[in-house]
């Protein structure tokens, strides 16, 4: 093998390699998939202006937030089954946009966030006929004793299981 020579259409070269994966500061992270949700707008969620009626984002975004759960844990019913409850301690909502009756939109959430005790869900719902942005969305909860409400640590394995949604 000749070694830096242009050798018509290819080039030939020695390649030597110093870099090593094997050390954990070098493994690649998958990026995290957004967890997706689509809903279609019924006529009661909306006004008498006939645009989603804006608390009704707030039901969205809980929705979202309960089908996340599946996907990733399991039965949203059964998380006292684990030792746990959630409880919404933050909840903020920006709208761009108007909904209306019978529009497919889709909730879109990603973890921002995953403490010792609490988890932050950024959100977004989009329209699904032209991807406008309608509104955008912040849930913080905070994990606790199903019985005594004590603010309580996340168990390894929802941490675990909830990563994937995860960009921290």
């Amino acid at each position: 093998m000749r070694s830096g020579r242009y050798a018509g259409t290819r080039m030939e070269a020695a390649i030597s390699c110093n870099f090593s994966c094997s050390r954990p500061q070098y493994a690649l992270r998958l990026m995290p998939e957004p967890f997706r949700h689509r809903l279609r707008v019924r006529w009661s969620e909306c006004d008498l202006q006939g645009v989603v009626f804006y608390p009704n984002y707030f039901a969205y975004v809980d929705h979202a937030i309960t089908e996340l759960w599946r996907e990733a844990i399991g039965p949203y019913a059964e998380m006292r089954d684990l030792g746990i409850d959630m409880v919404v301690a933050e909840a903020g909502m920006t709208y761009r946009a108007s909904a209306r009756f019978d529009d497919e939109i889709d909730l879109i959430a990603t973890i921002k966030r995953l403490g010792t005790t609490s988890m932050t869900t950024e959100l977004r719902i989009e329209r699904v006929a032209d991807g406008a942005l309608l509104a955008e969305g912040r849930l913080r909860h905070v994990f606790v004793d199903p019985d005594s409400f004590e603010k309580q640590a996340m168990p390894e394995r929802v941490r675990s299981d909830l990563g994937r949604f995860a960009v921290a």
